[in-house]
């Protein structure tokens, strides 16, 4: 994002209450530019009408602007197909791994639950909007272990301390987390995670969890 230039962020979400108190927060952020549908089809609107950097997506759709059986999964399938770019953050109540992986597969790259603080959401807006791949812990935990342990193409070529990360990535910590629990700086452990990524031909912590296979 340039500077002083907004992140375009859109919530789809059925919830009224939900849906405008998310919103709201997200609009009153300087460098946030927030609009809100309900619905399949008002979603898709709104990105014809300006395509968005950042989705925020529900998994179900039951608005009546939303095809009869369509889910959030659906839209991101048909977003991700028309607007490659964009980034969707699935935010919901559901973590069976049904859900999870068929999200993934759709074309999500972050996955939060909904009773996740207020906070953490905001920070997953930016992780994703940097290219990341935030996830709750817990979700993060059921995606590396359906992968099983096997060993990385690469991994002789990470340094200890990228291990180090590598292993508390796989965990769900996020980057702050990661730096205070090593003693390191932010900027130090991104730098971990670039190398990381860079090593293992991966785009994102998706993708690394993937290759890796890395249980707790």
């Amino acid at each position: 994002m340039e500077k002083n230039e907004r992140m375009r962020i859109l919530v789809v979400d059925d919830h009224d209450d939900f849906r405008a108190r998310l919103a709201a927060l997200l609009g009153s952020y300087p460098d946030m530019d927030c609009r809100a549908a309900a619905d399949a089809d008002s979603a898709l609107r709104a990105m014809e009408a300006g395509p968005r950097d950042v989705v925020i997506m529900d998994i179900n759709l039951e608005g009546a602007g939303s095809p009869h059986g369509a889910t959030g999964i659906d839209l991101t399938r048909t977003i991700k197909g028309r607007w490659p770019f964009t980034q969707v953050l699935m935010c919901t109540v559901h973590e069976d791994d049904d859900k999870i992986f068929s999200a993934l597969k759709a074309g999500a790259t972050g996955y939060i639950l909904k009773r996740a603080p207020l906070p953490e959401l905001i920070e997953a807006v930016h992780q994703i909007h940097r290219g990341e791949s935030p996830m709750t812990g817990s979700i993060a935990r059921k995606v590396v272990s359906s992968f099983g342990v096997k060993p990385l193409e690469n991994g002789e070529k990470l340094t200890d301390r990228e291990r180090q990360v590598l292993d508390l990535l796989s965990e769900g910590l996020k980057a702050k987390e990661i730096a205070e629990k090593l003693f390191l700086s932010i900027t130090t452990v991104r730098s971990h995670v670039r190398g990381i990524y860079e090593k293992l031909h991966v785009q994102n912590r998706v993708d690394m969890l993937r290759k890796t296979g890395r249980a707790r």
